[in-house]
Protein backbone atom coordinates (compact mmCIF):
# COMPACT_ATOMS: atom_id res chain seq x y z
CA UNK A 1 0.00 0.00 0.00
CA UNK A 2 2.51 2.41 0.73
CA UNK A 3 3.89 2.10 -2.75
CA UNK A 4 0.99 3.07 -4.56
CA UNK A 5 1.39 5.41 -6.99
CA UNK A 6 0.14 9.68 -5.63
CA UNK A 7 -0.55 10.09 -9.18
CA UNK A 8 -3.24 6.93 -9.37
CA UNK A 9 -5.37 8.55 -6.57
CA UNK A 10 -7.95 10.87 -7.78
CA UNK A 11 -5.77 14.07 -6.16
CA UNK A 12 -6.81 17.17 -8.30
CA UNK A 13 -4.25 17.84 -11.13
CA UNK A 14 -2.72 20.79 -9.21
CA UNK A 15 -1.88 19.69 -6.30
CA UNK A 16 -1.05 16.04 -8.22
CA UNK A 17 1.21 18.25 -10.72
CA UNK A 18 3.04 19.99 -7.58
CA UNK A 19 3.35 16.69 -6.14
CA UNK A 20 5.28 14.83 -8.79
CA UNK A 21 7.43 18.03 -9.76
CA UNK A 22 8.86 17.35 -6.15
CA UNK A 23 9.33 14.29 -6.49
CA UNK A 24 7.07 13.04 -4.13
CA UNK A 25 6.03 9.63 -6.31
CA UNK A 26 4.37 6.87 -3.63
CA UNK A 27 2.40 7.29 -0.34
CA UNK A 28 5.50 6.85 1.70
CA UNK A 29 7.04 9.42 0.09
CA UNK A 30 4.72 11.59 1.36
CA UNK A 31 2.86 10.12 4.44
CA UNK A 32 6.86 10.22 5.61
CA UNK A 33 6.56 14.04 5.78
CA UNK A 34 4.70 16.55 8.33
CA UNK A 35 2.12 18.85 7.50
CA UNK A 36 4.84 21.60 7.91
CA UNK A 37 7.44 19.94 6.10
CA UNK A 38 5.17 18.94 3.24
CA UNK A 39 3.81 23.19 2.93
CA UNK A 40 7.47 24.18 2.85
CA UNK A 41 8.49 21.33 0.32
CA UNK A 42 5.12 22.42 -2.11
CA UNK A 43 4.85 25.61 -1.30
CA UNK A 44 1.14 25.16 -0.61
CA UNK A 45 -0.82 26.33 2.44
CA UNK A 46 -1.76 23.97 5.74
CA UNK A 47 -5.59 23.27 4.58
CA UNK A 48 -4.43 21.95 0.62
CA UNK A 49 -2.02 19.60 2.52
CA UNK A 50 -4.48 18.89 4.95
CA UNK A 51 -6.63 17.86 2.37
CA UNK A 52 -4.34 15.74 0.13
CA UNK A 53 -2.54 13.98 3.00
CA UNK A 54 -6.01 13.04 4.45
CA UNK A 55 -7.14 11.82 1.01
CA UNK A 56 -3.62 9.77 0.19
CA UNK A 57 -3.77 8.07 3.29
CA UNK A 58 -7.81 6.95 2.83
CA UNK A 59 -6.87 5.37 -0.23
CA UNK A 60 -3.27 4.04 0.70
CA UNK A 61 -4.61 2.15 4.27
CA UNK A 62 -6.38 -1.24 3.92
CA UNK A 63 -9.98 -0.90 5.01
CA UNK A 64 -10.32 -2.56 8.24
CA UNK A 65 -12.19 -6.05 8.27
CA UNK A 66 -14.28 -8.28 10.65
CA UNK A 67 -13.31 -12.14 11.11
CA UNK A 68 -16.46 -12.62 9.79
CA UNK A 69 -15.89 -10.85 6.40
CA UNK A 70 -12.90 -13.12 5.87
CA UNK A 71 -14.14 -16.22 5.95
CA UNK A 72 -17.26 -15.08 3.82
CA UNK A 73 -14.48 -13.58 1.62
CA UNK A 74 -12.71 -17.34 1.76
CA UNK A 75 -15.26 -19.14 1.61
CA UNK A 76 -16.61 -17.45 -1.46
CA UNK A 77 -13.39 -17.83 -3.14
CA UNK A 78 -12.50 -21.20 -2.32
CA UNK A 79 -13.20 -21.98 -6.04
CA UNK A 80 -10.04 -19.84 -6.78
CA UNK A 81 -7.93 -22.72 -4.83
CA UNK A 82 -5.89 -25.28 -6.48
CA UNK A 83 -2.73 -26.75 -7.14
CA UNK A 84 0.14 -27.26 -9.91
CA UNK A 85 0.93 -30.87 -9.53
CA UNK A 86 4.86 -31.22 -9.78
CA UNK A 87 4.14 -35.16 -11.33
CA UNK A 88 6.50 -36.34 -8.48
CA UNK A 89 4.02 -38.82 -6.90
CA UNK A 90 5.50 -38.65 -3.45
CA UNK A 91 5.31 -34.81 -2.79
CA UNK A 92 2.24 -34.01 -4.68
CA UNK A 93 0.96 -36.16 -1.73
CA UNK A 94 2.47 -34.46 0.97
CA UNK A 95 1.15 -31.20 -0.73
CA UNK A 96 -2.29 -32.38 -0.81
CA UNK A 97 -1.96 -31.88 -5.00
CA UNK A 98 1.19 -29.85 -5.77
CA UNK A 99 2.48 -26.49 -5.54
CA UNK A 100 -0.08 -24.71 -4.01
CA UNK A 101 -2.04 -21.67 -5.96
CA UNK A 102 -2.19 -18.15 -3.91
CA UNK A 103 1.11 -18.21 -1.96
CA UNK A 104 4.87 -18.20 -2.36
CA UNK A 105 6.47 -21.73 -1.85
CA UNK A 106 10.33 -21.54 -2.17
CA UNK A 107 13.07 -23.77 -3.29
CA UNK A 108 16.35 -23.96 -1.35
CA UNK A 109 19.56 -25.60 -1.67
CA UNK A 110 23.38 -25.22 -3.26
CA UNK A 111 24.46 -24.44 -6.31
CA UNK A 112 23.96 -27.21 -9.09
CA UNK A 113 21.39 -29.22 -6.72
CA UNK A 114 18.63 -28.90 -9.39
CA UNK A 115 16.80 -25.93 -8.33
CA UNK A 116 16.78 -24.96 -12.11
CA UNK A 117 15.58 -28.49 -12.97
CA UNK A 118 12.59 -28.38 -10.97
CA UNK A 119 11.79 -24.41 -12.04
CA UNK A 120 11.77 -25.92 -15.89
CA UNK A 121 10.16 -28.93 -15.57
CA UNK A 122 7.55 -26.81 -13.59
CA UNK A 123 7.42 -24.25 -16.44
CA UNK A 124 6.66 -26.89 -18.35
CA UNK A 125 3.64 -28.82 -16.71
CA UNK A 126 2.04 -25.26 -16.19
CA UNK A 127 2.23 -24.56 -19.80
CA UNK A 128 0.58 -28.41 -21.06
CA UNK A 129 -2.95 -28.15 -22.07
CA UNK A 130 -5.13 -28.81 -19.40
CA UNK A 131 -6.84 -32.03 -21.42
CA UNK A 132 -2.97 -33.45 -20.35
CA UNK A 133 -2.95 -32.26 -16.13
CA UNK A 134 -1.29 -28.87 -16.93
CA UNK A 135 -2.79 -25.25 -16.40
CA UNK A 136 -2.82 -24.44 -20.08
CA UNK A 137 -1.59 -21.00 -19.46
CA UNK A 138 1.93 -18.54 -19.73
CA UNK A 139 4.68 -18.80 -17.65
CA UNK A 140 6.61 -15.53 -16.50
CA UNK A 141 10.05 -16.84 -15.95
CA UNK A 142 12.22 -14.56 -14.06
CA UNK A 143 16.17 -15.71 -14.71
CA UNK A 144 18.68 -13.56 -13.07
CA UNK A 145 21.65 -16.02 -13.26
CA UNK A 146 21.18 -16.60 -16.98
CA UNK A 147 19.99 -20.25 -16.32
CA UNK A 148 16.75 -20.66 -18.17
CA UNK A 149 17.48 -23.28 -21.45
CA UNK A 150 14.77 -23.53 -23.53
CA UNK A 151 17.04 -26.59 -25.12
CA UNK A 152 16.67 -28.40 -22.12
CA UNK A 153 12.90 -27.91 -21.35
CA UNK A 154 12.17 -29.10 -24.61
CA UNK A 155 14.25 -32.33 -23.98
CA UNK A 156 12.39 -32.91 -20.58
CA UNK A 157 8.80 -32.24 -22.84
CA UNK A 158 10.44 -35.08 -25.54
CA UNK A 159 10.91 -37.13 -22.97
CA UNK A 160 7.97 -36.28 -20.06
CA UNK A 161 5.18 -35.98 -22.84
CA UNK A 162 6.45 -37.75 -26.27
CA UNK A 163 2.76 -37.89 -27.31
CA UNK A 164 2.44 -33.84 -27.15
CA UNK A 165 6.34 -32.65 -28.42
CA UNK A 166 6.04 -35.07 -31.53
CA UNK A 167 3.35 -33.73 -32.61
CA UNK A 168 3.90 -31.02 -35.47
CA UNK A 169 4.81 -27.52 -34.12
CA UNK A 170 3.81 -28.51 -30.45
CA UNK A 171 7.24 -27.90 -28.97
CA UNK A 172 7.45 -24.35 -30.85
CA UNK A 173 4.17 -23.23 -29.17
CA UNK A 174 4.68 -24.65 -26.16
CA UNK A 175 8.28 -22.86 -25.85
CA UNK A 176 6.48 -19.74 -26.56
CA UNK A 177 4.15 -19.94 -24.05
CA UNK A 178 7.04 -19.30 -21.72
CA UNK A 179 7.86 -15.18 -21.35
CA UNK A 180 11.55 -15.12 -19.56
CA UNK A 181 12.72 -11.61 -18.17
CA UNK A 182 16.66 -11.34 -17.18
CA UNK A 183 16.80 -8.10 -15.35
CA UNK A 184 20.35 -7.07 -14.50
CA UNK A 185 19.73 -5.90 -11.44
CA UNK A 186 18.04 -5.12 -7.90
CA UNK A 187 16.76 -2.09 -9.64
CA UNK A 188 15.56 -3.49 -12.82
CA UNK A 189 13.98 -6.47 -11.29
CA UNK A 190 11.33 -4.14 -8.88
CA UNK A 191 10.74 -2.03 -12.12
CA UNK A 192 9.74 -4.55 -13.55
CA UNK A 193 7.86 -6.20 -10.04
CA UNK A 194 5.53 -3.40 -10.63
CA UNK A 195 3.95 -4.10 -13.74
CA UNK A 196 3.85 -7.90 -13.27
CA UNK A 197 0.27 -7.65 -12.05
CA UNK A 198 -0.86 -6.39 -15.31
CA UNK A 199 0.81 -8.91 -16.77
CA UNK A 200 -0.34 -11.67 -15.09
CA UNK A 201 -3.74 -10.90 -15.93
CA UNK A 202 -3.06 -9.64 -19.77
CA UNK A 203 -1.21 -13.10 -20.94
CA UNK A 204 -2.97 -15.47 -19.20
CA UNK A 205 -0.32 -16.38 -16.78
CA UNK A 206 -0.59 -19.47 -14.52
CA UNK A 207 3.22 -19.63 -12.45
CA UNK A 208 5.65 -17.15 -11.85
CA UNK A 209 9.18 -18.15 -11.35
CA UNK A 210 11.96 -16.08 -9.71
CA UNK A 211 15.60 -18.18 -10.00
CA UNK A 212 16.94 -16.28 -7.95
CA UNK A 213 16.30 -13.76 -5.42
CA UNK A 214 19.63 -13.82 -3.68
CA UNK A 215 21.54 -13.12 -6.85
CA UNK A 216 19.60 -10.30 -7.44
CA UNK A 217 20.15 -8.98 -3.38
CA UNK A 218 23.97 -10.35 -3.87
CA UNK A 219 24.51 -8.34 -6.89
CA UNK A 220 23.06 -4.94 -5.69
CA UNK A 221 25.40 -4.95 -2.90
CA UNK A 222 28.37 -6.19 -4.09
CA UNK A 223 30.95 -7.47 -1.54
CA UNK A 224 29.01 -6.07 1.17
CA UNK A 225 26.16 -7.79 3.42
CA UNK A 226 22.61 -7.93 1.61
CA UNK A 227 20.46 -5.36 3.95
CA UNK A 228 17.27 -7.19 5.04
CA UNK A 229 15.12 -4.53 4.94
CA UNK A 230 15.38 -4.33 0.82
CA UNK A 231 13.95 -7.79 1.31
CA UNK A 232 10.88 -6.66 2.82
CA UNK A 233 9.40 -4.87 0.44
CA UNK A 234 10.22 -7.29 -2.25
CA UNK A 235 8.94 -10.33 -0.18
CA UNK A 236 5.36 -8.44 0.01
CA UNK A 237 4.80 -7.22 -3.20
CA UNK A 238 5.73 -11.22 -4.56
CA UNK A 239 3.24 -12.52 -2.01
CA UNK A 240 0.29 -9.64 -3.20
CA UNK A 241 0.98 -11.16 -6.04
CA UNK A 242 0.63 -14.40 -5.50
CA UNK A 243 -3.00 -13.51 -3.77
CA UNK A 244 -4.12 -11.29 -6.31
CA UNK A 245 -3.37 -13.33 -9.66
CA UNK A 246 -4.37 -16.69 -7.37
CA UNK A 247 -1.37 -18.77 -8.96
CA UNK A 248 1.39 -20.65 -7.92
CA UNK A 249 4.74 -18.34 -7.03
CA UNK A 250 8.00 -20.30 -6.93
CA UNK A 251 11.03 -18.64 -6.12
CA UNK A 252 14.47 -20.20 -5.37
CA UNK A 253 17.03 -18.49 -2.69
CA UNK A 254 20.62 -20.19 -2.47
CA UNK A 255 22.53 -21.38 0.70
CA UNK A 256 25.60 -19.65 3.09
CA UNK A 257 27.78 -20.83 5.80
CA UNK A 258 25.83 -20.60 8.97
CA UNK A 259 26.89 -18.86 12.22
CA UNK A 260 26.90 -20.57 15.07
CA UNK A 261 24.10 -18.85 16.95
CA UNK A 262 21.97 -19.67 13.68
CA UNK A 263 21.09 -23.53 13.88
CA UNK A 264 18.24 -23.08 16.45
CA UNK A 265 16.43 -20.64 13.90
CA UNK A 266 14.77 -22.37 11.44
CA UNK A 267 12.76 -25.00 13.07
CA UNK A 268 9.26 -24.86 11.60
CA UNK A 269 7.91 -27.98 12.63
CA UNK A 270 9.12 -29.02 15.88
CA UNK A 271 6.70 -28.43 18.92
CA UNK A 272 9.08 -29.50 22.04
CA UNK A 273 12.71 -27.69 21.93
CA UNK A 274 13.21 -30.01 24.65
CA UNK A 275 14.45 -32.57 22.01
CA UNK A 276 16.98 -30.48 20.57
CA UNK A 277 20.31 -32.02 21.36
CA UNK A 278 23.06 -29.91 23.09
CA UNK A 279 25.09 -29.88 20.33
CA UNK A 280 23.20 -28.58 17.30
CA UNK A 281 26.31 -28.67 14.80
CA UNK A 282 26.09 -32.82 15.47
CA UNK A 283 23.41 -32.82 12.87
CA UNK A 284 26.18 -31.17 10.52
CA UNK A 285 24.02 -28.11 9.80
CA UNK A 286 26.51 -26.03 8.65
CA UNK A 287 24.78 -24.66 5.58
CA UNK A 288 21.42 -22.28 6.18
CA UNK A 289 19.12 -20.70 3.77
CA UNK A 290 20.92 -17.39 1.91
CA UNK A 291 18.06 -15.00 2.39
CA UNK A 292 17.92 -15.13 5.95
CA UNK A 293 15.07 -15.54 9.04
CA UNK A 294 12.72 -12.99 8.05
CA UNK A 295 12.45 -14.27 4.27
CA UNK A 296 12.20 -17.97 5.58
CA UNK A 297 8.92 -16.94 7.56
CA UNK A 298 7.53 -15.22 4.84
CA UNK A 299 7.32 -17.62 2.06
CA UNK A 300 4.40 -20.10 2.96
CA UNK A 301 6.46 -23.76 1.79
CA UNK A 302 9.99 -24.58 2.08
CA UNK A 303 11.66 -27.18 -0.43
CA UNK A 304 14.81 -28.24 0.67
CA UNK A 305 17.19 -29.52 -1.79
CA UNK A 306 20.09 -31.29 -0.69
CA UNK A 307 22.97 -33.89 -1.51
CA UNK A 308 24.04 -36.60 1.14
CA UNK A 309 26.11 -39.07 1.30
CA UNK A 310 26.04 -39.18 -2.81
CA UNK A 311 22.25 -38.94 -2.98
CA UNK A 312 20.10 -36.12 -3.39
CA UNK A 313 17.42 -34.98 -1.80
CA UNK A 314 14.05 -32.89 -2.15
CA UNK A 315 13.15 -32.51 1.86
CA UNK A 316 9.48 -30.86 2.88
CA UNK A 317 10.98 -28.55 5.81
CA UNK A 318 7.67 -25.76 6.31
CA UNK A 319 4.24 -26.31 5.28
CA UNK A 320 1.13 -25.51 7.18
CA UNK A 321 -0.62 -28.87 6.29
CA UNK A 322 1.99 -30.88 5.65
CA UNK A 323 4.44 -33.04 7.87
CA UNK A 324 8.09 -32.97 7.32
CA UNK A 325 9.24 -35.63 4.76
CA UNK A 326 12.33 -36.25 2.67
CA UNK A 327 12.32 -37.97 -0.98
CA UNK A 328 15.22 -39.22 -2.70
CA UNK A 329 15.64 -37.88 -6.56
CA UNK A 330 17.90 -38.21 -9.50
CA UNK A 331 17.63 -36.01 -12.41
CA UNK A 332 17.04 -37.63 -15.55
CA UNK A 333 16.47 -36.37 -19.10
CA UNK A 334 12.49 -35.90 -18.20
CA UNK A 335 13.94 -33.62 -14.77
CA UNK A 336 13.89 -34.85 -11.63
CA UNK A 337 12.57 -37.99 -10.68
CA UNK A 338 11.50 -39.57 -7.35
CA UNK A 339 13.30 -43.00 -6.52
CA UNK A 340 10.64 -43.74 -3.67
CA UNK A 341 7.49 -41.96 -3.45
CA UNK A 342 6.71 -43.01 -0.03
CA UNK A 343 9.72 -40.81 1.41
CA UNK A 344 10.60 -40.63 4.73
CA UNK A 345 8.79 -38.75 7.59
CA UNK A 346 11.70 -36.71 9.52
CA UNK A 347 11.50 -34.71 13.01
CA UNK A 348 13.81 -32.48 14.62
CA UNK A 349 16.45 -30.41 13.27
CA UNK A 350 17.33 -32.08 10.73
CA UNK A 351 14.82 -31.43 8.33
CA UNK A 352 15.95 -28.02 8.01
CA UNK A 353 19.60 -28.76 7.92
CA UNK A 354 21.27 -28.56 4.45
CA UNK A 355 23.79 -31.01 3.61
CA UNK A 356 26.05 -30.03 0.46
CA UNK A 357 28.43 -33.02 0.45
CA UNK A 358 29.98 -32.51 -3.52
CA UNK A 359 28.82 -29.21 -4.46
CA UNK A 360 30.55 -25.93 -4.46
CA UNK A 361 29.27 -22.63 -5.32
CA UNK A 362 28.17 -21.53 -1.75
CA UNK A 363 26.83 -18.17 -1.12
CA UNK A 364 29.17 -17.00 1.64
CA UNK A 365 27.25 -13.54 3.45
CA UNK A 366 27.66 -12.05 6.40
CA UNK A 367 25.41 -13.13 9.20
CA UNK A 368 23.97 -9.44 9.69
CA UNK A 369 21.45 -10.81 6.90
CA UNK A 370 19.77 -13.18 8.97
CA UNK A 371 19.37 -10.26 11.89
Amino acid sequence: MANQLISQMGLPKSIAYVFAARNIITAKDALSLTEFEMMELLDVGLAEVTLALAHISEVSCPPYQTALSLLEHRIQNEYLAGHLPTRLKGLDAALCGGIPFGVVTELVGPAGIGKTQFCLKLALLASLPSTYGGLDGRVIYIDVESKFSSKRMIEMGFNSFPEIFQTEGMAKEMAGRILVLQPASLTEFTESLQQLKVSLLQHHVKLLIIDSMTALISGENGQGPPRQHALGWHISFIKSLAEFSRIPVVVTNQVRSQGRDEASRYLFQVQDRTEFPEDLMSFDSHLVAALGIHWAHAVSIRLVLESRSGQRFIKLAKSSISPPMAFLFNITASGIFLIDDDGVEMMGPEINAIHCQGHSGIVNFDTEMTR
